[in-house]
């Protein structure tokens, strides 16, 4: 039997790319959000450090399966950024984000399914003023996509953007987690919001992260200005 070549290479290669966005997406908030869960069932097993670890360490992997294939952006703000710079295409911004909302609500309703009596399966929210919260996640998204940036476009140093960014964001949950929750992604805070009906504040941790990441991107082009 001959072998037919898609008619469209393009369409093929974009489904690729989504489908790694999707999955990459759901991992970070499986496991992620899952090490809250886990850390509030067992009675602080996990602990603050392992929740922190455990976000940073799937951004790396998540990083380093799927960045040759989609760039691995798992996030919705990061995905807006990158539009606003000459690497990324504005016709991907919106299929992008349906992948990654999708993959995270289909980790938070695994998660529900498995723990159902979790009250807001790892869910962010403030501990404090709501503006503490908004000016923390700005300040944390735009670092980390500052790094993202500086360190996946220069070529002596793309192999090292998992570990350089896993680390960021396993540095910033340490430090602000108790505080904002270290959302810096919306998706991440979407799906366990909506699947928990915890949605209280959830606007700061869909505009907030956006703000940081544009802010980030905008200073990343001024970098590279001749």
């Amino acid at each position: 039997m001959t072998k037919l070549k898609p008619k469209n290479k393009f369409s093929s290669i974009a489904l690729k790319q989504y489908t790694a966005e999707m999955i990459g997406t759901f991992a970070l908030v499986f496991c992620g959000t899952a090490a809250i869960i886990v850390n509030d069932v067992s009675g602080g097993q996990v602990s603050h450090v392992g929740v922190s670890l455990s976000f940073g360490t799937i951004v790396m992997v998540m990083i380093y399966a799927f960045g040759p294939l989609s760039g691995a952006h798992i996030n919705p703000a990061v995905s807006v950024a990158f539009s606003l710079t000459d690497r990324f295409s504005t016709k991907q911004v919106i299929p992008y984000i349906v992948a990654q909302l999708g993959g995270a609500l289909l980790a938070s309703l695994l998660l529900r399914y498995l723990f159902i009596d979790h009250s807001n399966l790892g869910a962010t929210l403030p501990s404090g003023s709501w503006q503490q919260s908004f000016v923390l996640e700005i300040i944390l998204s735009f670092l980390l996509m500052l790094v993202i940036l500086m360190v996946s476009q220069n070529k002596a140093s793309q192999a090292f953007t998992g570990l350089a960014v896993g680390s960021t964001v396993m540095l910033e949950a340490l430090f602000a987690g108790p505080i904002s929750g270290a959302s810096m992604n919306p998706a991440r805070s979407i799906a366990p919001a909506l699947v928990s009906g915890q949605l209280s504040c959830l606007w700061l941790y869909i505009v907030a992260p956006i703000l940081g990441t544009i802010l980030a991107s905008l200073s990343w082009k001024w970098f590279e200005a001749p």
